[in-house]
């Protein structure tokens, strides 16, 4: 079962997101081979983290629970929330396979919350330019809740533009950056 999570900042977190920064990445290091994509959210000015995205497979929502809430940012009051869904993986592919690379462009997690019919369950245009792309569901997978995207985008208008924008309560676009040890 793949699973989208989302930690966001508390305000004032930096410090103890730097001092934990090996911490997170050992506990990451855990997960390697069950992660689908992962790296910080950022503020505009492009070095500030905002929070932590992780995709991940995992046997269950328990594991997924204990993955999201076990970390050691949130463990530590970094985080001031944590937002975690079933997650499908419509790429069938790692953010470590995208032919667009680590490094080039601009690049966005956008996140639309809804809920009832399901929306944009199918890959909008453009897929060389999505990252990770996939519906957001309920544990047990019988309800849709909205959908995530990484995106390669020239701005955050074009990266919100793959979600079909009357479909959703909200669509959030973040900064985002490829994680993990370089």
């Amino acid at each position: 079962m793949e699973f989208f999570c989302y930690h966001r900042d508390r305000t004032g977190s930096l410090p103890l997101r730097e001092e934990l920064v090996e911490a997170h990445w050992s506990y990451m290091d855990r997960y390697a081979k069950e992660l689908i994509a992962r790296g910080p959210t950022m503020a505009d000015d492009g070095e500030t983290p905002t929070g932590s995205v992780h995709v991940v497979d995992l046997p269950d929502p328990a594991a997924a629970r204990a993955f999201a809430f076990d970390e050691p940012n949130y463990q530590a009051g970094a985080y001031r929330d944590v937002l975690l869904r079933r997650w499908r993986n419509t790429l069938g592919r790692t953010m470590w396979d995208f032919p667009g690379g680590r490094e080039a462009g601009n690049r966005y997690l956008v996140l639309g919350l809804g809920a009832g019919e399901p929306a944009d369950l199918a890959l909008p245009p453009g897929e060389d330019t999505l990252i990770a792309y996939g519906p957001l569901s309920s544990d047990d997978g019988t309800a849709w809740l909205g959908t995530a995207a990484l995106v390669l985008a020239p701005d955050a208008d074009t990266a919100r533009a793959v979600l079909t924008a009357d479909r959703y309560a909200d669509i959030e676009v973040h900064n985002w950056q490829f994680g993990g040890r370089s």
